[in-house]
């Protein structure tokens, strides 16, 4: 199979190049901030293809998100054709987990219908098993911990009876009793918990040799972006599909590693071993200033691979630093400076970013963006346009969350987490007592709760004693309840989103959202959501018959829809939307803006005082390196002497990492002082 890309391989460096021509074995392409990473991968795979003659459908490319995935088709597309690009397998772990347990999980004892369970419907689930463990509701410890305990024993691929920190041994039974009930009502609900797709799939690997040497056999070249990020059972299930050819090339960056917090472990990447290892120090994105002072504060980790930035866009300005005297001030002096730098040198609002390491320093910068007074011509505005990043997801919002709930269970009526969601949503008069009687029996009878429920339906002697909880009027219901699904499951057969407009009619679900929201306008909004998610599924059934030549099933949609974590429904693209961007060190990983205010540079804040015992001075350091590199021509960096916590007023100190930059890069100026323009 040829593709036509030669003028790309002539376009790289001779690192890129080196990179993208060591097809065969352990790679491990050492990626810097801005060194083309993507552009590598892509033409890498161009290469498999084109000069190694390897056919795309043995090609797997395993990334974090589902943007850089359609980014690296998109341009693979580009290099060869689309209709190649399409036969590469080019996903995120999750997707290809599901992809994998959708063909071969009833090895496992499941069916194909299985729901796939988030985060929320998970938290829920451990709130009602605690409470059955426990006697007494007063008993009912925080779950937070529980909950992060069970996550942390999935991304390691732990049993139950492994888990042992907790701190406390109360504490540590109560949790592993959580997670074997946990993973026995999942099993008796056909559902998979969202963070429990890779370990099914590690599972399903170790147990049935046969099913890993098929993949095996499918997938001879597999590549993983962002390795730094890959927690162990990403490892695991990464070792196991290379195991037979050890044709593994991982492209990352220890000095990017920050994500130590949810489960990233960064030694995955410094011990990945018996390997090439390839350097990319060449930075494509920003100046000599901004990386060395980038390189200056990294330097000082001792756990990492030697790197040095470098750029051929020059030195660039220097780096602005200021210190105010309290947090108020520090706010109005960086949107000062944002409205003079726009003005100076041409930029868009969209071209300039304000970072923080925690939300919570957001409030008195978006004051200060609403309160600032700025000419466009002959005309003064009032208030900077602004975006912050992270705001709630499409798919978190409540409606949304019903309406995927009654989708869930047409699917599969053994979703019992999204049945208790629904029956009474809108309301239907189902009483607590009522449903309390229903779910008691299912579990003393080890019944799923829709068979109990269809048998008080239709008046059966074997639920008598749970019927006698129940009102004529909620029976009534309830009978309605059960028709309009049994109907709807025939109608979503045959098309998505008609069927999804006649469910919302049947159980009246406008009328709902009237009767319960008092404001004209968060109505409004609701009901544009619930439009929102039945175009989505129009838009899903487009895309798939594109990529498949087939219509979808709820099925399909139900399993592919939670693991679009990082799609919203008609998002605009950023660039398009002329607005300051607001976002946290963490959420600003990958991109970058032409110029970044980094604020509230100081000792608590960056490092953080809490992540310090967490996850170490070292993955702090990352951070504040990964917000540096994000920057592509001017970089301002800000502190406040004095800040409040809790309503008290407390001096702050200049972050250690500030220390760590070059003074000759620096350039000291007075918070307060008038900018020439």
């Amino acid at each position: 199979m040829k593709c036509d890309f030669k003028e790309e391989l002539e376009a790289l460096n001779p690192s890129q190049r080196t990179a993208v021509t060591t097809t065969d074995g352990r790679v491990l392409i050492l990626a810097g901030a801005g060194s083309g990473k993507t552009k590598v991968l892509t033409v890498r795979m161009a290469y498999l293809m084109s000069a190694k003659g390897v056919s795309p459908k043995s090609i797997l490319g395993l990334t974090f998100t589902n943007k850089a995935a359609a980014e690296m088709r998109h341009r693979i597309g580009l290099l060869a054709a689309p209709e190649i690009a399409k036969q590469i397998s080019l996903c995120t772990f999750h997707s290809f987990c599901m992809q994998i347990l959708r063909a071969e999980i009833h090895k496992l004892g499941y069916t194909s219908q299985f729901s796939l369970y988030d985060e929320k419907d998970v938290q829920r689930l451990i709130g009602l098993i605690a409470r059955d463990l426990l006697e007494h509701e007063a008993q009912l410890p925080s779950l937070a911990s529980t909950t992060a305990v069970i996550n942390q024993a999935q991304n390691k691929g732990l049993a139950s009876e492994e888990i042992c920190n907790t701190g406390s041994k109360w504490h540590d039974e109560f949790t592993r009793s959580i997670y074997q009930r946990l993973q026995a009502s999942l099993r008796a609900y056909n559902a998979v918990d969202f963070n429990n797709l890779l370990g099914l799939t590690v599972q399903l690997f170790e147990n049935f040799p046969e099913v890993l040497d098929k993949y095996q056999e499918r997938y001879r070249y597999l590549m993983i972006d962002e390795y730094q990020d890959t927690n162990p059972i990403q490892y695991k299930l990464a070792s196991l599909l290379s195991r037979k050819y050890q044709n593994l090339c991982v492209v990352g960056d220890d000095d990017q590693s920050i994500y130590g917090w949810r489960g990233a472990e960064v030694k995955n990447i410094l011990e990945f071993s018996h390997a090439t290892i390839i350097k990319l120090e060449q930075n494509y994105r920003s100046t000599n200033t901004i990386l060395k002072a980038a390189n200056g504060v990294i330097s000082h980790n001792q756990t990492r691979h030697q790197k040095v930035l470098w750029s051929h866009r020059g030195e660039g300005e220097p780096i602005e630093i200021f210190h105010a005297p309290a947090e108020k001030e520090e706010a109005e002096a960086v949107v000062y400076r944002i409205a003079h730098l726009r003005e100076k040198y041409q930029l868009k609002w969209r071209d300039i970013a304000i970072l923080y390491r925690s939300n919570a320093l957001s409030r008195l910068f978006e004051l200060a963006l609403m309160n600032y007074t700025w000419k466009e011509g002959d005309q003064w505005i009032k208030g900077i346009p602004y975006e912050i990043f992270g705001g709630t997801e499409f798919y978190e919002r409540r409606e949304v969350r019903d309406l995927f709930a009654y989708l869930r269970v047409i699917a599969n009526p053994l979703d019992q987490e999204a049945l208790l969601r629904i029956i009474n949503q809108p309301r239907r008069g189902i009483g607590e007592a009522a449903l309390d009687a229903a779910t008691a029996y299912n579990r003393n009878h080890q019944l799923p709760l829709w068979d109990v429920l269809k048998a008080l339906a239709q008046g059966e002697p074997t639920v008598q004693e749970v019927a006698s909880h129940w009102s004529q009027k909620a029976l009534n219901s309830l009978q309605n309840f059960i028709g309009i699904l049994e109907s709807s499951k025939q109608r979503f057969e045959q098309d998505l989103s008609p069927a999804l407009i006649e469910l919302v009619e049947a159980i009246n679900y406008k009328k709902a959202i009237d009767d319960e929201v008092k404001s004209t306008q968060m109505r409004d909004f609701k009901w544009e959501n619930v439009q929102e998610f039945i175009s989505s599924l129009a838009e899903f059934k487009e895309s798939f018959h594109k990529e498949f030549h087939k219509n979808p099933t709820l099925h399909d949609f139900i399993t592919a829809t939670p693991l679009q974590q990082d799609w919203k429904p008609h998002q605009k693209n950023t660039s398009e939307k002329d607005q300051v961007n607001l976002l946290t060190f963490h959420s600003a990983k990958g991109l970058e803006f032409k110029a970044c205010f980094l604020v509230g540079i100081e000792d608590h804040i960056i490092p953080h005082e809490k992540s310090l015992k967490e996850v170490g001075v070292e993955e702090e350091r990352r951070l504040m390196y990964v917000a540096i590199t994000r920057a592509r021509q001017f970089l301002t960096i800000s502190m406040a002497r004095k800040r409040k916590k809790m309503g008290k007023e407390y001096a702050s100190k200049p972050s250690r990492f500030l220390h760590e930059i070059p003074k000759e890069l620096l350039k000291i100026t007075k918070w307060d002082q008038a900018l020439e323009i």
